[in-house]
């Protein structure tokens, strides 16, 4: 057994005897099966991309030579070989790793990330910035077979081969993203993988590496290529000799599929390939989970997730529904009741709940995959076509469907629900899965509501009324997690578009707590009224449309407004407030507590709170100053 602590970078790797690296992949696993059952994180993808990930520092060298991850989520290993495995164990906690690639973190993170689709569009940036530096340097994208469901990863496909030359493209094939794969790419890889000329290849794949010694090899595609011709063009189970392997016509030599677990091929498959020049995609095969049983059973929930219990794979329960439980619990039953219901998502029916939807009325649910535009016009078209579709979607990855939020929605006025969850801060996944931009990015577009409730009987109240609204597009953003454990009601209510609930009418100062703020603004009145300062509280629920009436009549009664979002502070709630008043020629001071204008770090909300001013002492101190 290789004294493993002690690989502290790649090139103490490199000094290991071949023969030793699956035990050295065991080694990771375990470490990874232990680490992760503490911390939380994406234990699924790290496990199957163990010997894919020695494999590559074995025989390439960073930060030289460039890896490019798409998601980067499963980029642990990869940390663990570059000189951060004695901090593995503070993966996604405060100050600790973050737990996608991240440039600021090391040298050998070239290019972070954690949305997909992104690699190849950006490895392809690195391949031509090296070609016009004349430079060397081998650059490797590795991405699942998930991003092929993204548009733009296509878009960079289609520029490849007409830009550069040394290009390796690692198409990681494990049947997953977070969910099953769905569409005509996932049935066309799962071809090329089940054909019975691949059982034959993989048998003989390492003999011939073994044999020619990577100098006059012919294509490990060959067989593959041949037998699985048309899979991808025809719907006729005999393949056509018309047509052939996608990559082919992309202009990409294509090589496997091949075993992802079987280091020694992957090695001697990574040797040759770096000699080519020209485009080369290597297809391997892997599983997602692989070593540990409960990844393997359920590998859509340990794509990613919290702590849970080594031996079973159980994970602690808050006993409190989360807000995306509560959402599927509820959109399902009201589409039980009206037919007009239908649900979209993007390849996340378990993070948005909507599993209990495809359950219970398959035929009106639509997983799209990795395509947040796609969906958003999909939904366009159903809306226009009568029906009422809730498009679910974290408030991140939203963010990719904004040229289709104005462009067909708002100004086509047309009824899609935006359900957004992780609306405000996400914790442990850092800055790109942050939802703090919506309030900013959706504010300003004509035709569009948005709200945001305190509680969970609340969020069903706004449900039923996003069902039952017409007008054209209305938004809601939920945050991540359970919620105050409010009582809800046994049958939802329609609630008044732009109506505030003033919780306390009477003081000197007035708070306004949006959504899950509510409960910071409320603390702020009880540390207020210790030092003999009253507070009106507002529960506003709706950003757009604000308001109006309540919002003047506390800023002529009251010294200070105080509002609270869980957003950016730029563009955000407490800017509409400021803007209305304003506009209405009253000039009471306003105090905003919200995010900073910078990315937020990743680690628990209570510590990134109070790091940044998000808590009830710091609106005392901001308010005091405000009534100075």
């Amino acid at each position: 057994m290789p004294d493993l602590p002690a690989i502290k970078s790649a090139a103490d790797l490199k000094n290991l005897p071949q023969e030793q690296l699956p035990e050295l992949a065991e080694k990771i696993r375990e470490t990874l099966i232990k680490t992760l059952a503490e911390t939380g994180g994406h234990l699924g993808p790290n496990l199957g991309v163990v010997e894919l990930s020695i494999a590559l520092h074995h025989v390439f060298n960073t930060p030289e030579d460039k890896f490019v991850w798409d998601v980067a989520h499963q980029a642990y290993v990869h940390k663990m070989l570059t000189g951060r495995w004695d901090r593995i164990h503070t993966i996604r906690q405060y100050e600790g790793l973050n737990g996608f690639a991240l440039r600021s973190e090391s040298e050998h993170d070239c290019y972070g990330a954690g949305h997909a689709g992104t690699a190849v569009s950006a490895a392809l940036g690195f391949a031509v910035g090296r070609d016009l530096k004349g430079s060397d340097e081998h650059v490797v994208c590795v991405a699942g077979d998930a991003a092929f469901t993204c548009g733009v990863t296509f878009e960079a496909l289609n520029n490849v081969a007409a830009q550069t030359k040394k290009f390796i493209l690692v198409l990681n094939d494990n049947e997953w993203s977070i969910d099953r794969n769905v569409g005509a790419i996932a049935k066309y890889f799962n071809h090329i993988a089940t054909h019975p000329a691949y059982a034959s290849l993989h048998q003989t794949a390492a003999g011939l590496l073994e044999k020619i010694g990577g100098k006059t090899i012919r294509r490990l595609a060959g067989k593959v290529e041949e037998s699985a011709k048309g899979l991808f063009l025809t719907t006729s189970s005999q393949p056509s000799p018309t047509t052939s392997v996608i990559f082919e016509e992309f202009g990409f030599r294509y090589y496997g599929p091949i075993d992802g677990h079987d280091i020694p091929l992957l090695i001697k498959t990574f040797e040759f390939l770096k000699t080519q020049n020209e485009p080369v995609i290597l297809h391997i095969i892997t599983e997602k989970g692989r070593g540990y049983k409960p990844a393997l059973e359920d590998p859509g929930k340990f794509h990613g997730l919290g702590k849970y219990h080594i031996e079973t794979g159980e994970t602690p329960s808050t006993g409190t529904p989360t807000y995306s439980a509560i959402y599927a619990r509820n959109v399902t039953d009201f589409a039980k009741v009206d037919e007009k219901i239908v649900a979209i998502t993007g390849a996340m029916p378990g993070g948005t709940g909507l599993s209990v939807f495809k359950r219970e009325i398959p035929e009106r649910y639509y997983d799209v995959g990795i395509a947040e535009e796609h969906a958003a016009l999909f939904a366009c078209g159903l809306a226009a076509q009568g029906l009422k579709p809730f498009l679910t979607i974290y408030s991140t990855f939203m963010q990719r469907a904004y040229d289709m939020i104005i462009h067909d929605m708002a100004i086509q006025n047309l009824p899609v629900r935006l359900c957004m969850d992780r609306g405000g801060l996400s914790g442990d996944d850092g800055p790109t899965h942050h939802g703090l931009f919506d309030i900013g990015y959706l504010r300003p577009v004509p035709n569009l509501v948005h709200m945001q409730p305190k509680d969970e009987d609340e969020f069903v109240d706004m449900l039923w009324t996003m069902a039952n609204y017409d007008k054209g597009p209305i938004a809601i953003r939920y945050p991540r997690g359970s919620g105050t454990g409010a009582k809800l009601k046994d049958k939802p209510v329609l609630m008044e578009i732009g109506k505030a609930e003033v919780v306390e009418p009477n003081g000197e100062v007035a708070l306004v707590g949006l959504g899950s703020m509510f409960e910071m603004a409320e603390e702020t009145r009880d540390l207020l009224a210790k030092q003999g300062i009253t507070a009106a509280l507002i529960n506003p629920r709706w950003i757009k449309p604000l308001d109006g009436a309540v919002l003047e009549r506390f800023a002529k009664q009251c010294k200070v407004i105080c509002t609270f979002e869980d957003h950016v502070l730029r563009n955000g709630f407490g800017c509409g407030v400021i803007e209305h008043l304003n506009d209405a020629g009253l000039k009471t001071p306003v105090v905003r507590i919200g995010w900073p204008d910078e990315f937020i770090e990743h680690g628990n909300v209570p510590a990134l709170r109070k790091k940044h001013g998000l808590t009830a002492e710091a609106a005392v101190q901001k308010i005091l100053a405000a009534l100075k």
